[in-house]
């Protein structure tokens, strides 16, 4: 899928560069696209290795949770919701664990500790499945779980977003809490719907409901705020809660006898290697991207949607954050760029790069978290499991560009 991305955007290019020399006598724009091709290759190279010591810092931080026993806590407040979604696992069956620690590796961000949770859930889950070649309805569940998931702590679109030059790199905080967490209850309702899911239980009640409050205060909260108090009240929680987080995983390694620096050095270690590992992969979207841009063939197509809303009465801003909307489902690097793109065009802190950034944290990449987990115990038919991941980016990016208008106007 990524190569075929990737390709597609040298095609379409080639084509738009075409159209613009020969029917449109605009010759320069060959010159654009190769200097795009040097400028984005050095771009993509001090992205990089900017990101290695903040990476360092944060996955050096998430070590030190991880042996403390966050995982282990957020397991034990989540593990009696997840033991009613899933009421066709028996009792002291293993994938319960598996899909409880991995939903927990998720919300604290831990990518690296997420993926072999959840392989080994959805193999267990193959144990219990009566047809090996059909999803199960546990299986459609922990995958659409998996693409929309809260994630409590984006450290990534932190990393991102300090090194283009944010001046408060945390203030997508709250709206990315708000959009994911939209995401996720709407891939839930969905596939209820299709499982006939007993959401009414009071236990499931009791979390949905109590979850649904804090994100609805939240929004009354700030919604009635004018836009420097909003600002200022956001950011102040957002980085009250992030260093908060970051005390207790401390707490929770001293009481478990966690040597915190060692921890920390062992994680910050992985940080480097990942910085200096996305390199290859920096350079080659954020080139293709840059071609893709300088050909023109981004702003015909922004163009066509902005005229077309525009004719709609619709304000106009949220197009140029679509881009990373549109690749979200079939390419998280693609997306990566994408949102990249949109800071560095339009500025970090622009309308464009905040709204980039929170669409990149409200949803995972549907089509290669189902590739992965499905391919990975030989599931050829996934029933409504596209459908359903769907649904849930769909939510998450329409509730992206809500709360962006509600923080930033």
């Amino acid at each position: 899928m990524l190569d075929r991305i990737w390709t597609g955007f040298f095609l379409v290019a080639f084509v738009a560069a075409v159209f613009q020399s020969l029917v449109l006598g605009q010759t320069g724009v060959w010159a654009d696209m190769v200097a795009a091709t040097f400028d984005m290759s050095k771009t993509a190279f001090e992205i990089a290795l900017g990101l290695t010591g903040v990476m360092c810092l944060w996955l050096g931080i998430m070590k030190i949770g991880e042996r403390g026993g966050a995982v282990d806590l957020l397991a034990r407040l989540f593990g009696p919701l997840l033991k009613r979604l899933f009421p066709s696992i028996p009792e002291g069956h293993p994938a319960t664990g598996s899909i409880v620690m991995n939903m927990a590796a998720n919300m604290l961000g831990l990518d690296n500790a997420a993926t072999p949770l959840g392989l080994k859930a959805m193999g267990e889950l193959q144990e219990l499945n009566p047809d090996k070649d059909t999803a199960s309805n546990d299986q459609i569940l922990f995958l659409v779980i998996n693409t929309s998931a809260v994630t409590l702590i984006p450290i990534t679109i932190f990393v991102y977003r300090a090194q283009m030059g944010a001046a408060d790199p945390t203030d997508i905080f709250l709206p990315i809490l708000i959009a994911t967490y939209c995401s996720t209850l709407c891939g839930l309702l969905i596939t209820s719907l299709f499982q006939k899911i007993r959401l009414y239980d009071p236990v499931v009640l009791g979390y949905l409901g109590g979850m649904t409050a804090l994100i609805a205060g939240l929004v009354v909260w700030f919604s009635r705020l004018d836009q420097a108090a909003m600002e200022t009240q956001s950011s102040i929680l957002a980085n009250f809660l992030i260093f908060a987080v970051i005390i207790a995983f401390m707490a929770g390694g001293i009481k478990r006898g966690v040597n915190l620096y060692e921890a920390f050095i062992e994680g910050a270690k992985d940080g480097f290697k990942v910085a200096v590992g996305i390199i290859p992969y920096l350079v080659a979207m954020l080139v293709a991207i840059g071609v893709f841009r300088a050909s023109g063939a981004l702003d015909l197509v922004l163009d066509g949607l902005r005229s077309g809303a525009g004719g709609l009465g619709i304000d106009t801003r949220f197009i140029d954050g679509l881009p990373t909307a549109f690749m979200k489902p079939l390419s998280g690097s693609g997306a990566r760029g994408m949102m990249v793109e949109a800071m560095q065009t339009h500025g970090a802190d622009s309308f464009a790069g905040r709204l980039a950034s929170v669409i990149q944290g409200s949803t995972e990449t549907t089509f290669y978290v189902l590739a992965v987990y499905f391919g990975a115990v030989g599931i050829k038919r996934s029933r409504h499991a596209v459908i359903c991941g769907l649904a849930a980016d769909l939510a998450g990016v329409t509730a992206a560009i809500l709360v962006a208008y509600l923080f930033w106007g």
